[in-house]
């Protein structure tokens, strides 16, 4: 009786850790958008408020949801900006903003997310740590 018991637990542990899979551990097939190198764009884009909630990477997407005010969001254009300077740390560090331009005039509050393919920001090595312009803390990109 012990060992069936025994075996039955096995089973059931054997197949739950099997079965399950995270939906944050799935990368993204394809990005909406590419990462911009350029130091004067990263200067010179629009800066219009914004505030970004959370930021994770799947495969060479990275993924930001942030929010800010409009009408209804339908007219923001925006820039996932690269400062084109690497700070030569181990690992070293590269310096985003997202860039946002938002003219809609209303008080409503939207929060979006979008998507950047940021495989051209992998340097030599297999890890680059990504300091974005409003986000408190670092992004590890490891490749």
């Amino acid at each position: 009786m012990k060992t069936l018991i025994q075996t039955i637990v096995s089973v059931l542990i054997l197949t739950n850790l099997t079965s399950c899979k995270k939906d944050d551990d799935t990368p993204l097939t394809t990005c909406e958008d590419k990462v911009i190198i350029s130091a004067s764009e990263y200067l010179n884009a629009p800066d219009h408020h914004l505030t970004i909630n959370n930021i994770e990477i799947k495969g060479d997407c990275l993924v930001i949801d942030f929010g800010s005010s409009g009408c209804d969001g339908s007219t923001w254009v925006l820039k996932l900006i690269d400062s084109d300077v690497m700070i030569e740390t181990y690992p070293p560090i590269r310096n985003l903003r997202l860039s946002l331009k938002n003219e809609e005039v209303c008080d409503a509050y939207f929060t979006k997310e979008v998507s950047y393919d940021i495989s051209k920001l992998q340097v030599d090595g297999d890890k680059v740590i990504l300091n974005i312009k409003g986000f408190d803390g670092l992004v590890w990109y490891e490749y």
